[in-house]
């Protein structure tokens, strides 16, 4: 059965491993190159979400298939320049053998209610252009575009740790 559950730090090394998942996948998309350079969880992951887990403006869930963590999600609550606040889903993957079966559907259902519960003015996710995927999985749990950011490439310089280049 699926299910969500409040991520715990038992769970932390499953968590990294689906998100090096998560970016492997959306790495290579098209604007998957800047997303890992800009908007990805920094490294190291397992300080980065351990200290995601203990933060009370932040929600880690893990999605479940007959208690196996099969995915995982995370929204922060932000606070805007009038004071108010707007939820932001920075993570929600699903391994794509357990895809298409409704855990990405309980685990998106917990981050809105977590944001409902405060008082958000609305919530935020990111889908990468082409991914229709995840734009249809958003559609169909009630979000919609508010805005699309144009992009202009600008030199090809590789990252650090890129020495192929890759697109931005």
């Amino acid at each position: 059965m699926e299910q969500c559950r409040d991520a715990a730090a038992d769970d932390l090394d499953r968590i990294v491993e689906l998100a090096e998942l998560l970016r492997d996948e959306v790495g290579t998309m098209r604007g998957g190159s800047l997303w890992a350079r800009r908007e990805a969880a920094p490294e190291p992951l397992p300080v980065t979400y351990r200290a995601l887990l203990d933060r009370s403006d932040t929600r880690v869930v893990v999605g479940t298939i007959d208690e196996a963590v099969v995915g995982f999600g995370v929204v922060t609550v932000e606070t805007l320049r009038d004071g108010g606040r707007l939820g932001v889903i920075t993570d929600l993957f699903v391994e794509p053998g357990a895809r298409a079966v409704g855990v990405g559907e309980v685990m998106v259902n917990d981050l809105i209610a977590f944001c409902e519960a405060r008082d958000c003015v609305g919530i935020d996710a990111r889908a990468l252009p082409g991914h229709r995927a995840t734009k249809n999985f958003f559609e169909e749990t009630g979000f919609t575009a508010r805005a699309l950011v144009m992009h202009r490439r600008g030199a090809e310089v590789a990252p650090p740790d890129d020495p192929a280049g890759g697109d931005t």
